[in-house]
């Protein structure tokens, strides 16, 4: 029988040890956010918030209850700009990474 491992403690792992793939997850849940994916950008941005932060710090880093932000990661959460803008900022300085935007013609 083949060893397996639940899918979220492998990123958690990954993230924790390797902050280049870290950064790069921010990146692309920032990039899928611009490119109309939201529902996968929320995705990754929760998987990160749970490997980094985790929701309790978030709450109190954002002043937001930690339940009103795990809905607003999930598949159908519906976050304001602002409270999007937080919670990328938060995970930005727990990373101690910039985001840059960069245009791409089609």
């Amino acid at each position: 029988m083949a060893l397996t491992r639940n899918f979220k403690e492998t990123v958690i792992q990954r993230v924790q040890s390797d902050s280049n793939f870290a950064q790069a997850l921010l990146d692309e849940a920032a990039t899928l956010f611009l490119n109309g994916e939201p529902e996968t950008a929320r995705l990754i941005l929760r998987d990160l918030v749970n490997a980094t932060i985790g929701f309790e710090q978030l709450a109190m880093l954002t002043a937001k209850p930690s339940k009103s932000l795990h809905r607003m990661l999930s598949p159908t959460g519906n976050p304001s700009m602002a409270n999007l803008a937080a919670i990328f900022r938060a995970v930005r300085e727990r990373l101690q990474v910039s985001l840059q935007a960069h245009s791409v013609a089609a």
